[in-house]
């Protein structure tokens, strides 16, 4: 069976993975598709060594269908479809609170143990979620980014009516744009890349390029001076970090989705001058899982405009690659066992 390895220093090998059978509460899928991310490319340039054991399976955006069932287990069958939310929380403490997304000792599937690029993969039933009967699989696979999104959404207690800027139009933040436009926000997404501005305006999303248009300016332009209700930060980048805190109105909202990996500067006397609001964002829970397939299911969002490719398996590399030339494209899909 095949799968994909990560070999350190920006290789990537296919090789024959042995399916593992699955033992008391797990369940083994028949992975279809896998969604390459930025986590992905993060670990193809070493930032995550620390945390991988060479070679190493990756791949976290999957979605299948149940090949077989262990001992224990209810509610799955073989031939259900289904997506992974692949938090392995097993290792978490009652100190935790029950926010076992953001336990001490979390283990993200596909980072801290082996991945979804491969043809078989066992993982424990709690992790998976139902798919809809009919849902194209290929949707499966945009579920754990759908539910980042949700999450966001969640965190910064957006409603309708309200006025939102993304920072930041790559796959998470344009799908958190999509999101908070289902809810019935106002929203404006800033980004560079010509590519992604053009699609969020063919979604109906108002967007800009900061280079070209001063975004602050823009946000007291289309809110009457006042600012805007919530703004997400998703480019975990210095400028973002910087310009954040200058769009909010009085006592606005700030969530932070981006990872910052050094600190940023932040203008905190915005903080204490206008009460803001700051909120980290992490991951996702169940309830965001339960609402991303509701939302996928319900075709409330073009999820379809959000694919830009769907490769083989043996082509991972290749689509990493794509995704950091800065092009025209958003998600890249991987098909590794074709929908019979």
């Amino acid at each position: 069976m095949s799968a994909v390895f990560y070999e350190g220093s920006q290789t990537i090998s296919t090789g024959v993975c042995t399916p593992i059978p699955p033992g008391a509460g797990q369940v083994q899928i028949k992975v279809a598709y896998g969604g390459i991310c930025g986590t992905d490319l993060h670990i193809y340039h070493g930032a995550m060594d620390r945390r991988i054991k060479t070679p190493q399976i990756i791949g976290h955006e999957i979605s299948g269908v149940v090949s077989a069932v262990g001992e224990e287990v209810t509610g799955f069958a073989v031939g259900d479809a289904v997506s992974v939310m692949p938090l392995d929380t097993s290792r978490c403490l009652p100190r935790d609170l029950s926010y076992s997304h953001i336990c001490e000792h979390l283990q993200f599937m596909g980072i801290d143990s082996p991945g979804g690029f491969q043809s078989y993969w066992t993982v424990p039933a709690y992790t998976l979620h139902h798919l809809p009967k009919g849902m194209p699989l290929r949707y499966g696979a945009l579920i754990e980014p759908l539910a980042v999104a949700c999450h966001d959404i969640r965190m910064g207690q957006v409603q309708a009516g309200e006025e939102v800027v993304v920072l930041g139009g790559g796959p998470i933040g344009m799908l958190v744009a999509m999101v908070a436009q289902s809810v019935g926000a106002n929203v404006l997404v800033s980004e560079i890349n010509p590519y992604r501005v053009e699609l969020a305006r063919s979604l109906g999303i108002d967007a800009i390029n900061p280079k070209e248009r001063e975004l602050p300016a823009y946000v007291l332009e289309k809110t009457d001076g006042r600012g805007v209700d919530v703004v997400f930060e998703v480019t975990g980048s210095t400028a973002g970090a910087e310009i954040m805190t200058q769009l909010p109105r009085i006592r606005g909202r700030i969530v932070v989705v981006g990872i910052f990996n050094k600190p940023a500067p932040v203008d905190l006397f915005r903080f204490f001058w206008r009460e803001l609001n700051l909120q980290g964002a992490r991951v996702y829970e169940h309830q965001d899982f339960d609402y991303a397939i509701k939302l996928a299911a319900e075709g409330r969002l073009a999820l379809d405009r959000i694919i830009t490719q769907v490769r083989p398996l043996n082509e991972l590399q290749t689509g990493l690659q794509l995704m950091e030339s800065g092009g025209e494209v958003m998600k890249i899909l991987l098909e590794i066992e074709p929908e019979s």
